[in-house]
């Protein structure tokens, strides 16, 4: 099954870099990865232009203020895989993470998965190339579980159990597990992204359509959320919070839009 990886990135160009070399070494090798710009950074396109052994599509738009949705509808409609597996720019993937969702993979359901945050310093220190990823993908449990000790990492879900292995499936898989769509780590079957029409691009600077809209979105087509935590796992990495403003309006017609069971949006791939 060939897996299309879509990327949001806005500038951040290091933490890209560090994204293409967790991918360059995934258990999963049938792979394209669609880094979407919401923007067209002349220093993105020379960095992209020299990733090498991948095989990688830059979708860019012109830079009007957030406009995540529309730049994720770009890399939905030049994606050429079978199935979909949605990451943000700022998260850095476990090499197992596309092998995690393929496994997990089912005809009527979509995978919602998780992230363990990195404080700051252990993410200034990745930038610094001081620590490789996979050194704590490996040494989670002894090396870096101080991390456990810090409540706001989530460390809990960092840790990676084999999806086909006795814990998983006597202790984890008939769990009820949160199902909610998180935007940065998730996956579907394109097929049913293009019948809802894509991402809702009407919510504007708002996380609303990356997660909210379409969590109920896909329910009302009919399919099934999954959980993939501690089998398809990233890392966050710290930075500053992002002030969206005011959503408010937005999740109150989110929610008349749900009522009436509009889960095919109005502005969605349609409208490119």
């Amino acid at each position: 099954m060939k897996v299309s990886l879509i990327v949001a990135v806005y500038k951040n160009v290091e933490s890209l870099r560090l994204i293409i070399k967790t991918l360059k070494d995934q258990t999963y090798k049938n792979f394209e990865v669609i880094i979407v710009e919401d923007g067209n950074s002349s220093k993105m396109k020379e960095y992209i232009e020299t990733i090498q052994d991948l095989d990688i599509k830059h979708t860019t738009q012109e830079d009007l203020g957030v406009q995540k949705a529309r730049s994720q509808n770009n890399g939905l409609l030049a994606s050429t895989g079978e199935y979909l597996i949605f990451i943000d720019g700022d998260c850095i993937l476990y090499s197992t993470f596309i092998e995690g969702h393929v496994s997990l993979a089912e005809e009527g359901s979509v995978l919602s998965g998780r992230r363990l945050n990195l404080p700051k310093n252990v993410t200034e220190k990745i930038l610094n190339n001081e620590v490789n990823p996979f050194d704590i993908e490996k040494n989670l449990l002894t090396k870096y579980l101080y991390l456990a000790f810090d409540k706001e990492t989530r460390f809990e879900q960092g840790i990676y159990l084999n999806p086909k292995g006795l814990i998983y499936k006597t202790f984890i898989k008939q769990k009820q597990r949160n199902t909610s769509i998180l935007g940065c780590n998730f996956s579907c079957w394109k097929k049913d992204m293009m019948t809802i029409n894509g991402f809702d691009e009407s919510y504007g600077e708002t996380a609303v359509s990356d997660d909210m809209d379409l969590d109920w979105r896909f329910r009302a087509y009919g399919l099934k959320l999954k959980s993939c935590k501690n089998v398809a796992n990233m890392f966050h990495l710290w930075h500053k919070a992002h002030d969206r403003g005011d959503a408010t309006k937005q999740v109150a017609l989110m929610r008349e839009r749900e009522l009436k069971g509009e889960y095919i949006c109005e502005l969605g791939i349609n409208t490119h």
